[in-house]
C-alpha cells in the first residue's frame, strides 16, 4: 500500500515510521526546507537554536512509541533538576520548581506555612484525574460525539465539577498563596492559552510535571529527536521531499487520487495522511464548507508566539535551562495577552538556554538564548511593525532582572513573529499550537483524524485528537494508525 504523509512534523514522522514498520511504502512531503515542523532548528553565526518546542516531558510516551516501532531510542535524555525557574516581581531570587515537593514547598513556607500540604492535596487530585481519564478519553478514538459523551459518563463522577472550572479556579481551590498559584498554573501556557481560559481538566498535567515524569534535556538539543526519527525512516526507505507545499487535490467520487503541489506536480497514493493543520487543510486545500475561511475565523485558536534566537559572547551561569519571567499584573496580563497587543508594553516571557547542558549549541564561552513571548495571533494583531520595539523591551527587562546587560554582547539575533510562523509552517494566522483546548474543541468536538468526506484522507497533529504538544503528537500518530487500520478493510497491516 502506498501512503503519502503531508507534513514532516513529529506527528507526521511518527506516523510514517509506524506505517513503514508495518510494510507499507511511505513518502513524506514537507513545505519547509527541512523536516521537523514546529520542532525545527536554526543554525546561524556558530549557534544552534531549537526554533519551537523546548520542553521534553512524558518520556513514557516515547518509550511506548519506541516499543511499537521496535527500535532503540535514537536520542538521549537527561532529567532536569530543577525543572525550571520562575522570576517574580519584587523577588531578588527566583523560585525553583523541583519534583521534590518538600524542596519546592520550602521556598514558600515563610509566606504560607501549610503550603506543602496544600500542594500535596492538589497533586493527589491531579493524579486521580489523570489515572481516571487519560486511557479512557485521551488515548482512544471515538466513533461519534455520542460515543464520546457516553465515555465521559463512565468516568468517576467525582471529577464532574472539574469540567465547569478553569485551570486557575481549580488551582485556587487548593493553593492559597498567589505566587505559588501563578507558578503551578504556568503549565497551562504549554497548551497555547492561559490558566484563565484553559479547562481544569488539564490540571492533570501538574501530576505529570511534578510527580509522574518531570522534564528532561535532550542531549544535543531538541532537534536530535527529529534527526533520530529521520535515521530510522531512512532504514525503512521512506522518502522525504522538502520544499513541497500541497495546494490542491484531484478526486474521484469520495476518494482523493492525487495531491497537487505548488509546482503543479502530482503525488499519487492509496492513503493520504495530513500532518498540516487539520482544520486549515480541510478549509484551504479541500474546500470543505464547514471549514471555510469564515468558519475558521470563528474557531478558538491558540495564541501566537514572538520568538527570539539570541547568541551572546558570554556565559549566563545565573540562568537555568528553563526560566520564566513574570511581571506585576499576572491576572490582567494573562486575561488580555490573547487579544490585546498593548499588554506587550510590559511583556512576560520564557528563556531557554540550550547551551546550558549542550556545549555544541554555542561557540566556546558563548551562550545561546531562545526567548518566547506569548502574543496575540494574526487574527488580533495582524501588524508587526513594532516587533523591534517589543524585542528591545524584552531584552532590557531580561538584562535588568538578571543583573547583566546582554545588549553589548549580542553577536547573533533572529526574530520570528506570528507572521513568520504562518509563512514558514502554514500555522493558521500564526497560531502557535493550532486549535485551542477548550471544552467544545477537545475529544470528539475536535476535528477528527479521518476526513468527513474523503474515505482515504486521515489527519495527525496538533489540531486533531488528542491535541497539541510533542507527546500528544505521538499519541495522535498511534490513534491515526488505528483509524487507518479499522476503516480501510483492504489495507494490509503487518503486526
Amino acid at each position: 500500500m502506498n501512503i503519502l504523509v503531508v507534513g514532516a512534523g513529529i506527528g507526521g514522522l511518527a506516523t510514517a515510521l509506524r506505517l513503514a514498520k508495518r510494510g507499507h511504502t511511505v513518502t513524506i512531503l514537507e513545505k519547509h526546507f527541512q523536516p521537523g515542523g514546529r520542532l525545527n532548528r536554526l543554525q546561524k553565526d556558530g549557534f544552534t537554536f531549537d526554533t519551537g518546542p523546548s520542553f521534553f516531558s512524558m518520556s513514557y510516551e516515547f518509550d511506548a512509541f519506541i516499543r511499537d516501532c521496535r527500535i532503540r531510542c535514537p536520542f538521549t535524555i537527561e532529567p532536569l533538576d530543577p525543572l525550571y525557574s520562575v522570576y517574580l516581581p519584587r523577588r531578588t531570587e527566583p523560585f525553583h520548581v523541583f519534583k521534590n515537593i518538600g524542596k519546592f514547598s520550602h521556598q514558600f513556607e515563610r509566606y504560607e506555612p501549610h503550603i506543602q500540604d496544600q500542594i500535596s492535596t492538589y497533586l493527589a487530585k491531579c493524579a486521580d484525574l489523570y489515572n481516571d481519564t487519560v486511557e479512557k478519553v485521551v488515548k482512544r478514538n471515538f466513533s461519534s460525539v455520542l460515543d464520546y459523551l457516553y465515555t465521559l459518563l463512565t468516568i468517576n463522577p467525582v471529577h464532574l465539577p472539574i469540567l465547569f472550572r478553569t485551570f486557575w479556579q481549580q488551582v485556587c481551590r487548593y493553593i492559597s498563596l498567589d505566587e505559588a498559584r501563578q507558578i503551578i498554573s504556568l503549565v497551562a501556557f504549554f497548551l497555547g492559552r492561559t490558566p484563565f481560559d484553559t479547562s481544569a481538566v488539564y490540571t492533570l498535567l501538574s501530576y505529570v510535571e511534578f510527580v509522574y515524569d518531570g522534564y528532561y534535556n535532550v542531549r544535543g538539543g531538541m532537534y536530535r529527536i527529529v534527526e533520530g526519527l529521520i535515521q530510522e525512516l531512512r532504514k525503512e526507505n521512506v522518502r522525504i521531499e522538502v520544499n513541497t507545499e500541497i495546494v490542491g487535490v484531484e478526486k474521484e467520487d469520495r476518494r482523493i487520487t492525487a495531491l497537487i503541489d505548488s509546482h503543479n506536480t502530482r503525488w499519487e497514493a492509496d492513503i493520504f495522511v495530513i500532518n498540516a493543520d487539520a482544520a486549515a487543510f480541510r478549509g484551504c486545500v479541500l474546500n470543505h464548507r464547514a471549514y471555510n475561511e469564515h468558519r475558521l475565523r470563528t474557531f478558538k485558536w491558540t495564541m501566537g508566539y514572538l520568538t527570539l534566537y539570541i547568541g551572546i559572547d558570554r556565559k549566563l551561569p545565573m540562568l537555568n535551562h528553563h526560566n520564566y519571567f513574570l511581571g506585576e499584573n499576572y491576572h490582567s496580563y494573562a486575561q488580555s495577552v490573547l487579544f490585546d497587543g498593548h499588554v506587550l508594553e510590559q511583556p512576560y516571557y520564557y528563556v531557554n538556554i540550550p547551551s546550558k547542558f549542550n556545549s555544541e549549541c554555542a561557540p566556546s564561552g558563548c551562550e545561546a538564548l531562545f526567548i518566547v513571548c506569548p502574543v496575540p495571533n494574526l487574527l488580533y494583531k495582524p501588524n508587526w511593525e513594532d516587533r523591534e520595539m517589543i524585542v528591545q523591551r524584552i531584552l532590557a527587562d531580561l538584562s535588568k532582572r538578571i543583573g547583566f546587560d546582554i545588549h553589548p554582547h549580542i553577536v547573533s539575533k533572529t526574530v520570528f513573529t506570528p507572521f513568520e510562523w504562518q509563512q514558514y509552517f502554514n500555522l493558521y494566522k500564526g497560531s502557535g499550537l493550532g486549535l485551542a483546548h477548550t471544552m467544545d474543541q477537545i475529544g470528539a468536538f475536535r476535528p477528527p483524524n479521518r476526513d468527513e468526506y474523503f474515505a482515504n484522507i486521515f489527519y495527525v497533529g496538533a489540531s486533531t485528537v488528542p491535541g497539541a504538544g510533542i507527546p500528544m503528537a505521538l499519541i495522535s500518530s498511534k490513534l491515526t494508525c488505528e483509524r487507518i487500520r479499522h476503516t480501510q478493510g483492504d489495507l494490509q497491516w503487518n503486526d
